[in-house]
C-alpha cells in the first residue's frame, strides 16, 4: 500500500512496469478485492501516469476523497410543510 486515506477510506497504489502482467497482477487484483471487501476503494496508478501526468493523477485522487467524504455526510434533517424549519417558541 503505497498511501492510504482512512477518513476517506481510500487506499492509493502506485505500479511499476513489473505489476502489468503475470503474477503480480494476480497479487494486485486478489489484494484489490480484499481491500474492496473491507470497505475500502483502491485506485492504481502505473508509476508512468505519476511521473508523466502528475496533474490528472491529483485531480483523480482529489475527486475520490471528496465522494468518499460526501459520501458519508448524513443529509440535513427534512423540511417542515411549506418550507421551513419547526421552531420552538
Amino acid at each position: 500500500m503505497d498511501f492510504f486515506a482512512p477518513r476517506a477510506k481510500l487506499v492509493v497504489e502506485v505500479d511499476g512496469s513489473q505489476h502489468l502482467g503475470g503474477e503480480h497482477a494476480l497479487k494486485d487484483r486478489s489484494r484489490d478485492r480484499y481491500l474492496v471487501s473491507l470497505g475500502l476503494k483502491v485506485l492504481r496508478f502505473n508509476s508512468r501516469e505519476v511521473l508523466e501526468e502528475r496533474d490528472a493523477v491529483v485531480e483523480a485522487i482529489y475527486r475520490t476523497v471528496a465522494e468518499q467524504l460526501s459520501a458519508k455526510i448524513p443529509p440535513g434533517p427534512p423540511l417542515i410543510k411549506g418550507g421551513e424549519e419547526e421552531k420552538d417558541f
